[in-house]
């Protein structure tokens, strides 16, 4: 039987990255897990894997093989199939889960945002008169404003894409965030952007544009979150520390 706690962190977003930070400085003896989405990740301070498991019975399986103990899932809020695989599987494995998951945004005073449920709301709200569209999204997601071309789309990637999004004449922006607001009202301001669509991930790391958005007076069309599974959630790396202390005699030394 492994007595001490062996942690699975499925990451992806800064606060994973946090969370990395933390499990470390304690001397946790834990894996940081990416989905393989990104070419090149951020380097982690754990023992880390790139990839899926092969739904629920994948994941199911690695955590017994693992002898994992706990899993913390602090991946983007978008990736819910991700959350719920990881709810079926601790579930079913009897490992102990909690999300870390950062709030939603909220609008503010000055704040013109439109609430969405998916990017086909996003796509039937875009003005009838040709815009300039920032598409805070991610490149996944971008196919489905092709139903829309008078308008000219910008992307900001993290990766150059393997092929380009079916959109005529969209600009790509390579950069890796979290972005200040200074690099964010540049980016608008050189774009001449009148309109931003993006997903409501929460957290700091990517706030900025929407503070910019403010400043310069534009539209947000703001797509919410998907349903996440039923599963316990904190909001702060400390609280998910002071939950592995809380379901364990030690830590790992």
């Amino acid at each position: 039987m492994h007595t001490t706690p062996r942690i699975l962190l499925l990451g992806g977003t800064t606060e994973a990255s946090h969370m990395a930070r933390a499990l470390a400085a304690r001397g946790a003896d834990a894996v940081f897990s990416y989905a393989g989405r990104t070419g090149a990740p951020a380097a982690q301070p754990l023992p880390t894997r790139i990839g899926g498991f092969g739904g629920v019975a994948g994941l199911a399986d690695y955590l017994r093989a693992q002898a994992i103990t706990h899993v913390i899932d602090a991946t983007h809020p978008f990736a819910v199939q991700m959350s719920r695989n990881a709810a079926a599987a601790c579930a079913e494995a009897g490992v102990a889960l909690l999300a870390l998951e950062r709030p939603a945004w909220t609008p503010g005073p000055g704040d013109d945002w439109q609430s969405l449920p998916d990017r086909e709301a996003a796509v039937a709200a875009l003005p009838a008169a040709p815009a300039r569209v920032f598409l805070a999204i991610g490149r996944q997601g971008a196919a489905a404003f092709a139903a829309r071309p008078e308008h000219a789309y910008l992307l900001r990637l993290v990766d150059p894409p393997a092929t380009l999004p079916p959109l005529p004449g969209a600009e790509i922006v390579l950069a890796r965030g979290p972005f200040t607001l200074a690099q964010d009202l540049a980016l608008l301001r050189e774009h001449r952007i009148g309109l931003i669509v993006a997903k409501n991930a929460g957290g700091e790391g990517a706030r900025a544009k929407l503070d910019a958005a403010r400043m310069l007076g534009l539209r947000v069309l703001m797509i919410e979150r998907p349903e996440a599974p039923t599963r316990a959630v904190a909001a702060r790396v400390e609280t998910v520390m002071d939950w592995l202390t809380a379901h364990s005699a030690r830590l790992g030394v």
